[in-house]
């Protein structure tokens, strides 16, 4: 049977539901077809990509194939995208907000986020992305384009969401204080945050922050993103498997779930969406198995009381750019304590 996913407003009328596939890493097309199909056929209805990731042209592809099918209408599915670091000017934005919307071949994006608050450039002349992206980190430095103001990114998103091809903005990887500069200066005020969080990185400020701000906030990295060893599989990242958390372990014996369950069902209770990545599709069933129980006061508190912090995403390739965003990050650290992910 599939599950009634819960939802919670945007800031646009629109509704965000509370559960959604992640498809960060997902680069293998026959791969994410089958994902795709499994979870949609699972009851998912919220989908989460970027232009970074390089398949949206995948995703746009089996929705077309449902909707044709009758299976799915347009208005069954809520497409979360972004903007990529790399195409932040004005003139760029309007370039790829076009080019996104014909890779998922639809007419309109239900939330749009700029992906990353800091503009730069690569100087490559790869088409891909994510595979110049991944030699870049260990070749050479960005260019970063500290000309470049949120505002004006902003200003031409704004453009779109009027003409309805967008139906939601938001940002993500934003600090406090860049998400308070931008909500006072924009017209459409941001509707979404989406950044890391999961027990070890439970981001409470923001939230309370987004709540004042009527901005709904989705998690990535839920569960730890355990596949993000596979984006850069050097260990070179901060050392942290929210799944192996001893509490974790506990609550999912206590109620028959896995890790994974534990934790997803853990922060829906705090109304934040959680778009948990994969493409094998006994985990992808298995990940949206969490609405036939609910922890108790107890077993929530527990969780929210662990107090191990590890943020997994530095972000450390935009390290010294003017908007890069963790002042928590300790960036004389190198080896196995820092990470270069996105």
């Amino acid at each position: 049977m599939v599950p009634s996913i819960p939802s919670v407003a945007l800031n646009s009328g629109a509704r965000l539901p509370l559960f959604g596939l992640g498809t960060w890493t997902a680069m293998n097309a026959d791969e994410l077809k089958i994902a795709l199909r499994v979870a949609i056929d699972a009851g998912y209805r919220l989908i989460d990509t970027a232009a970074f990731y390089q398949n949206e042209h995948v995703i746009g592809e089996i929705l077309e194939e449902y909707f044709k099918a009758g299976k799915l209408k347009r208005s069954d599915v809520f497409i979360t995208t972004k903007l990529p670091f790399n195409s932040m000017r004005p003139a760029e934005v309007e370039e790829s907000i076009k080019k996104q919307l014909a890779s998922l071949r639809v007419d309109y994006i239900d939330l749009y986020l700029i992906h990353v608050p800091c503009p730069m450039k690569m100087d490559v002349s790869d088409t891909n992305i994510q595979k110049a992206f991944q030699r870049k980190l260990t070749t050479a430095k960005f260019t970063f384009e500290n000309d470049v103001d949120h505002i004006d990114t902003w200003s031409v998103m704004e453009k779109y969401y009027k003409s309805g091809q967008l139906k939601a903005l938001g940002v993500s990887n934003f600090n406090a204080k860049q998400i308070q500069d931008l909500y006072d200066l924009a017209e459409v005020k941001p509707a979404n945050l989406q950044v890391e969080l999961h027990i070890y990185w439970p981001q409470h400020q923001l939230h309370e922050l987004c709540k004042k701000l009527n901005m709904t906030v989705t998690a990535y990295a839920p569960i730890g993103s355990p596949g993000r060893l596979t984006f850069r599989p050097d260990d070179n990242w901060p050392i942290g498997s929210p799944m192996e958390d001893l509490v974790v372990v506990e609550l999912g014996k206590k109620y028959a779930k896995t890790p994974a369950q534990i934790l997803l069902r853990h922060l829906l209770q705090r109304d934040i969406s959680v778009i948990p990545k994969s493409t094998n599709p006994d985990r992808v069933k298995q990940n949206i198995n969490i609405f036939d129980f609910e922890l108790s006061p107890t077993d929530q508190k527990k969780l929210l009381d662990v107090q191990k912090r590890v943020r997994l995403f530095e972000f450390r390739f935009a390290a010294g750019h003017r908007y890069y965003p963790f002042d928590d990050v300790d960036l004389s650290k190198k080896g196995d304590e820092a990470d270069d992910g996105i």
